[in-house]
């Protein structure tokens, strides 16, 4: 019979084994060097054997100092130029290069030998699976290991693509340059011009040939005023500018209504104030949008699912049971720039425009457009590169991550939160060469194939969701660290209190005095009229032998303070936060009015670009840094996890408001729905979770008096002295081994005392259940007092962190939400029609704002009352 450990982990190979060799005829002087060899063994151990100790601990406090030192900015610079000046597809050789790359990082940092054969497996392998599950296994390492997962999913390459525009006859008036220029001036976007083509990743291979119509933002709502405007669609080719919602959404709308396909372009009105018409010189001479700059991206239905289109809730292995994928189009798309979109919109316009940029009339063009585009569609393999810092209480798993493949370079996408990730990489291996070991275990994770889909998080998501849902306490991701001046955060809102309070303790990365907290007001420096300088490249220094661009300061505004709004979709926190309910945070410096265009997912994307206008002396990358750390640290090394679920139970209070004021809205007053019962079961959560907040704040309390009394003394039970103590060290380390080989659970031997540092370390020690008991007892062996009482009170704080760990779990339903039911949280999800966007109780909103079905909306209601009531005794102390 098959255990449930070999079941989990994969059969395990026997040990090779061969035939000793027949010992008659050995000399008799081999048996005395046998004899030799053990009495210096014997001498040895019983003259010489001194126990070893383990390294001071850090203390919390002096942790989080010694971090803060740490991340650098002149090496985030260096960094930055070693991954941003190369384009790194998901599945490109440079990505693999680029997997490795971190895979060293991780090894040296973290002090890992690294094997002879590189440690890269094949997703659902026996050594993919026990990579991660042996983590918390009965037989998890002590030490940090690294290594990378690869998966299988479905992704597509261009082929070839052209847009033409006919006239009446058919013959050609104007085609299409779909690519961006390369201006010399930023050399690696001359570099690498033509090294992916701009096309739309998971886009219909296809050709598609008819009149064109101008749909704005290709938002349900603008679909609905051309229809409104007697507009039809059937077989006509779709323009729509990029922004609102999600590119994928964009088509999925159009081609609902008939559409034969889509063209989406960047427009100049969405650039805020750093345009060519306010007088900013277009990149790379100054900071306004480069007018033949493509965005790229997946047009991947994200809010229907995400990952591998082929393999919805389960992992994309090699040998993976393929289904016919439901969340891509139908219809061909092509990205193109500004420019392009110059030369087709004036065939729409009727007169109504105020300026030179389109509107939304519903016109109709008398000239058609001819869409060809052809992708290669494979099986692609992808790299996740993990690292693991195993901790005291090994069950509970705190999870940081980046994605790292990129559409070209992607100075800002990813490679500028690849470049913060790192920082907080050396940053934790400084701490581990200084003797610390976090409480929790903690996982990082540089995700793969992100930008086709969240493909990478979402198959190890899938892949370990067991796992993760029984051990994860939260995921931190960062992606954009860095694209403009403003700091951006969002969360689960148990998770806003210690963000909060966490930016308060991190300096402002620009303006002394501040803190980062202060940074969410920032904005760009061109504001007003553009100075002499404005369009200058500014001035240089050097850092080693090459050159570094310094641009202009942000400025401060006194804008009022905003909350910390609820995490969409749109980024790896997806799949753990949507559909397996651990609290996640998302965090980066993004965009304003008044900064310098970036120009996403571009071949502009650019370590020049970054260097000049982003963060010219990468400060705001270290502050990332530091944040994102911090609040690791915080996270792994608290006795008492900084879950607040009395702010999340105050907080769906608001939900439903926004609710009831959706069903004034959109159902008649006579069939208003009653939610007295849903707001009646939100109270006896709040009730519920401030009762564990009292509980909570109690356990530490009682541990941490306890500790006070804990003996610092020696207490051995092993018994015995020199050799003897080394013969029975040798016993168990030899017997144990055996017994590993056959999966079998180590023997428990008495040890000696090992005196804790730290209440945290002392939490440890106490909830240590499937590890040898740490005061040395064996069964039928009392602890003395305080040891005993001291146990109770971990066991307590264990059983609060329990309680908090589970309480965003408590929103996941196994239903899911209507014909999207790989989404499971019914708190928060991505908009039907957003894709980025949040929408709060997703299920219930939509059954009032796209059903408008009563009896559907009464439904959601109670299944939601349910869950919530669930919730509050699961809270209950």
């Amino acid at each position: 019979m098959v255990d449930d450990k070999t079941k989990a982990w994969g059969e395990i190979p026997a040990p090779a084994t061969h035939a000793l060799p027949n010992g008659r005829g050995r000399h008799w002087k081999r048996y005395l060097a046998v004899g030799a060899a053990v009495l210096v063994l014997l001498k040895t151990l019983s003259t010489s054997y001194q126990p070893r100790r383990p390294p001071p601990r850090l203390p919390p406090t002096e942790a989080e100092q010694l971090f803060l030192t740490i991340p650098d900015g002149q090496r985030a610079l260096a960094t930055s130029r070693e991954y941003a000046t190369h384009p790194h597809l998901a599945g490109s050789n440079a990505d693999f290069d680029d997997a490795k790359a971190v895979l060293k990082l991780f090894q040296e940092e973290f002090g890992i030998h690294p094997p002879h054969q590189d440690p890269i497996f094949k997703a659902g392998s026996h050594q993919s699976r026990h990579a991660t599950l042996g983590l918390t296994g009965p037989l998890a390492p002590k030490h940090p290991t690294a290594w990378i997962d690869t998966y299988f999913p479905v992704l597509n390459t261009p082929l070839n693509h052209s847009l033409q525009l006919l006239n009446d006859e058919g013959h050609l008036v104007y085609e299409a340059d779909l690519e961006e220029d390369g201006d010399p001036l930023d050399p690696e976007a001359a570099k690498y011009k033509d090294a992916v083509p701009a096309w739309h990743g998971l886009s219909f291979d296809g050709t598609a040939t008819g009149e064109f119509v101008y749909a704005n933002y290709g938002t349900q709502e603008d679909y609905a005023e051309l229809l409104a405007k007697g507009t039809d669609l059937k077989g006509k080719v779709v323009i729509t500018r990029y922004g609102r919602i999600f590119r994928g959404l964009k088509i999925k709308g159009a081609q609902e209504l008939g559409a034969v396909g889509v063209v989406i372009y960047s427009d100049p009105r969405d650039d805020g104030y750093v345009t060519t018409s306010n007088g900013f010189a277009p990149y790379p001479h100054g900071p306004a949008r480069n007018p033949t700059s493509v965005q790229r991206g997946s047009v991947q239905y994200l809010s229907l699912y995400p990952g591998d289109p082929t393999t919805p809730g389960y992992p994309a292995y090699e040998d993976a049971v393929r289904e016919e994928a439901v969340n891509i189009p139908s219809i061909p798309s092509l990205p193109v720039s500004w420019r392009t979109a110059e030369n087709l919109l004036p065939e729409l316009r009727d007169g109504s425009e105020l300026d030179s940029y389109p509107v939304l009339n519903g016109k109709v063009s008398t000239k058609k457009l001819r869409l060809v585009n052809h992708v290669d569609t494979k099986v692609t393999p992808i790299w996740n590169t993990m690292a693991a810092i195993p901790g005291h209480i090994r069950d509970e798993v705190l999870i940081i991550g980046c994605h790292r493949d990129a559409w070209v370079m992607g100075a800002a996408d990813p490679t500028s939160g690849t470049v913060s990730l790192l920082e907080i990489v050396r940053g934790f291996g400084a701490l581990l060469r200084q003797g610390w070991k976090p409480l929790r275990t903690v996982v990082f994770a540089s995700w793969d194939g992100e930008e086709y889909g969240l493909v990478g998080s979402v198959e190890w998501g899938e892949d370990f969701h067991q796992w993760i849902s029984k051990h994860a306490v939260t995921y931190l991701n960062v992606d954009v660290s860095v694209d403009g001046s403003r700091w951006n955060v969002a969360a689960s809102p148990s998770l806003v209190d210690i963000i909060k309070k966490t930016a308060l303790d991190v300096p402002h990365p620009t303006k002394p005095g501040l803190t980062l907290w202060d940074s969410r007001n920032d904005e760009g420096p061109f504001k007003g009229v553009p100075t002499e300088g404005s369009n200058q490249t500014y001035p240089t220094v050097r850092l080693g032998d090459k050159v570094t661009y310094f641009g202009n300061g942000s400025l401060i505004s006194e804008a009022p303070e905003a909350d910390i709004p609820a995490l969409g979709s749109g980024s790896d926190f997806t799949v753990f936060l949507q559909r397996l309910g651990i609290a996640s945070t998302d965090q980066g410096f993004g965009t304003t009015d008044s900064d310098a265009v970036y120009h996403y997912h571009s071949v502009y994307d650019t370590q020049r670009w970054q260097e000049v206008y982003a963060d010219p002396e990468f400060k705001r990358h270290v502050a990332v840094a530091k944040h994102l750390g911090l609040l690791a640290l915080r996270i792994t090394d608290g006795v008492i996890l900084p879950i607040n679920t009395t702010r999340y139970s105050y907080e769906l209070d608001r939900y439903l408001d926004r609710v009831e004021n959706l069903a004034q809205d959109n159902l008649p007053s006579s069939s208003q729905p009653d939610f007295t019962n849903l707001r009646t079961s939100i109270k006896t959560l709040q009730e519920a979770s401030i009762r564990l907040d009292a509980e909570k704040v109690e356990a530490e309390k009682k541990l941490r008096e306890l500790f006070d009394k804990l003996p610092r003394g020696p207490h051995h039970h092993c018994g015995g002295k020199g050799v003897f103590r080394g013969l029975r060290r040798v016993y168990f380390r030899v017997k144990n081994a055996a017994r590993s080989i056959f999966g079998l659970t180590p023997l428990e031997r008495p040890i000696p005392w090992r005196i804790p540092h730290t209440p945290s370390e002392a939490l440890a020690l106490a909830s240590s259940t499937d590890q040898p008991r740490p005061w040395g007892h064996q069964d039928g062996y009392r602890p003395p007092f305080p040891i005993r009482k001291f146990i109770k009170a971990a066991k307590r704080v264990q059983s609060a962190n329990k309680k908090l760990k589970s309480f965003e779990q408590g929103f996941i339903s196994e239903e899911g939400i209507k014909e999207r039911e790989w989404y499971r949280h019914l708190g928060v999800a991505p908009g039907k029609w957003l894709g980025y966007g949040a929408t709060t109780f997703p299920a219930l909103t939509e059954a009032i704002t796209f059903e408008k079905d009563v009896t559907l909306v009464k439904y959601e209601a109670e299944r939601l009352t349910a869950l919530i009531d669930r919730l509050a005794v699961v809270l209950e102390p």
